[in-house]
């Protein structure tokens, strides 16, 4: 037969076992802290190279009266398509005029073709706002991304 020596018996034991499993009441906030000004410092950093855009030779595509915006120049990850409409309505595809109604299955031939591009439309600014619109919902009919390209105001 075994005998319990300490000091105290099961009772004491007992007893240490509730004081040392009493929940914290307090909250270590210092890894926090590190992490919050980590994360400021890395915004402080990239904020000022986010709003300033990088100007990209235009392609040969035909030429436009872009309208002035206060939009930045921005950098297109691929080689983007090009879709140009001049005053009287017609639509360029890169450089080759296309009629409206091809517009959506040439674009989706294009994106199963493989290019995954965002597509990039330069309508000049005396065109009806129609003709642009009409442009953009079909550009995004065929699943592409849309960017409305304008010239810097000076």
């Amino acid at each position: 037969m075994g005998a319990n020596l300490q000091v105290g018996g099961a009772l004491a034991s007992r007893r240490a076992r509730r004081r040392s499993a009493r929940p914290m009441s307090e909250i270590n906030v210092t890894p926090m802290v590190d992490v919050m000004l980590v994360l400021l410092i890395i915004f402080m950093v990239t904020a000022p190279l986010l709003s300033v855009g990088i100007d990209i030779p235009q392609p040969d595509i035909p030429r436009v009266e872009l309208p002035k915006t206060e939009a930045g120049a921005l950098t297109p990850d691929k080689e983007p398509l090009y879709i140009t409409i001049d005053p009287e309505g017609k639509i360029f595809l890169q450089n080759t005029e296309i009629a409206f109604d091809q517009l959506v299955p040439k674009l989706t031939a294009i994106r199963e073709a493989g290019n995954e591009g965002a597509v990039q439309v330069h309508g000049d600014q005396s065109t009806r706002y129609e003709n642009v619109a009409k442009v953009v919902a079909r550009v995004s009919k065929a699943g592409f991304r849309v960017s409305l390209v304008t010239d810097q105001v000076e």
